[in-house]
């Protein structure tokens, strides 16, 4: 049994005249009676009562039929699933990310994923980079968001952010009410940072800011997540320098302040198992491709729009 010999049943059965139905289906008369022959000899029963008058469904052909609409109907759907399944259109996608990461570009990554492909689950975890790494190894994420660097070959990454570095104290500190800091005069503060396993790259900079600065930083408390860091710092047990965007993250009892060393871009990046063909990651990476590129198009509108008209 083929699926056309269905389909040439339901249109006689919605004919009931064999030459309507075959002039419907865009074929003769008589291939279309011998089909029908061919599906009944193979189910057993007939689906008609023919005359040289009339045709009628037969009381197996009227339940047959009841069941055959069904089967079509869900036949549909799995070929609509099939088709957006295929378009990354279906399914789930886990995510991880690096704490500061939900201050800056993430919100507004997931909110126009979630917008374009409301049919994509989402299942997201907050990771160190380092466990972000392992994790995307094993296969239990799919994308990262995480900071660099990122050695192993058999991951594909793209930077998806940048920022520049700052000083978060306690509201009480000296410094507090000054519009910059110089990190130099810092040299003898306690000093919160995170285990430069967690995230080396971040670490590294940071300790290469201070050594620059003529000290070498005492680190008095390490914290993993960006947000105890910064709770740690409204405590009062030192100061922290952290990412630009953590000032998103209102905390009473800490201030921030901008360096007055020029400090490098810190990036964050998103990162993919190179070999990973599935359609619902290649959709999500799509999507965050043409969203910051649009983003980055409205920023290059903005700088041209304040140019003088001549030069």
């Amino acid at each position: 049994m083929e699926l056309r010999h269905l389909r040439y049943f339901v249109m006689l059965a919605e004919e009931l005249h064999f030459g309507k139905a075959a002039q419907r289906l865009h074929i003769a008369q008589p291939p279309l009676s011998q089909q029908i022959r061919q599906l009944e000899t193979e189910l057993g029963f007939e689906l008609f009562h023919r005359t040289k008058r009339s045709v009628k469904l037969t009381e197996a052909g009227q339940v047959f039929l009841s069941e055959i609409h069904q089967i079509l109907k869900q036949l549909e759907v799995a070929i609509q699933i099939g088709r957006q399944t295929s378009r990354g259109e279906m399914g789930q996608i886990t995510i991880g990310f690096v704490s500061s990461a939900a201050y800056n570009i993430l919100p507004d990554i997931l909110r126009t994923f979630r917008t374009a492909v409301p049919t994509v689950s989402l299942e997201l975890h907050e990771l160190t980079t380092d466990e972000q790494l392992r994790w995307l190894q094993a296969g239990k994420i799919d994308v990262g968001f995480l900071r660099l660097p990122v050695e192993e070959d058999i991951f594909a990454f793209e930077i998806v952010f940048q920022e520049s570095l700052i000083v978060a104290l306690p509201e009480t500190h000296p410094f507090a009410n000054q519009s910059s800091v110089s990190l130099r005069s810092l040299s003898n503060e306690p000093f919160i940072l995170f285990p430069r396993l967690l995230a080396p790259g971040l670490y590294d900079l940071i300790i290469s800011l201070c050594q620059q600065a003529d000290f070498s930083p005492t680190i008095t408390q390490e914290a993993i997540q960006m947000q105890t860091i910064v709770s740690l710092v409204a405590g009062g047990m030192g100061v922290a320098i952290v990412p630009e965007s953590l000032q998103n993250l209102q905390r009473t009892g800490v201030v921030y302040k901008s360096l007055q060393e020029p400090t490098p871009q810190v990036a964050i990046v998103m990162i993919w198992r190179r070999k990973d063909t599935s359609p619902t990651v290649q959709k999500f990476l799509e999507i965050v491709r043409q969203d910051l590129l649009g983003k980055n198009s409205l920023q290059l509108d903005n700088n041209l729009s304040v140019l003088p008209k001549s030069l």
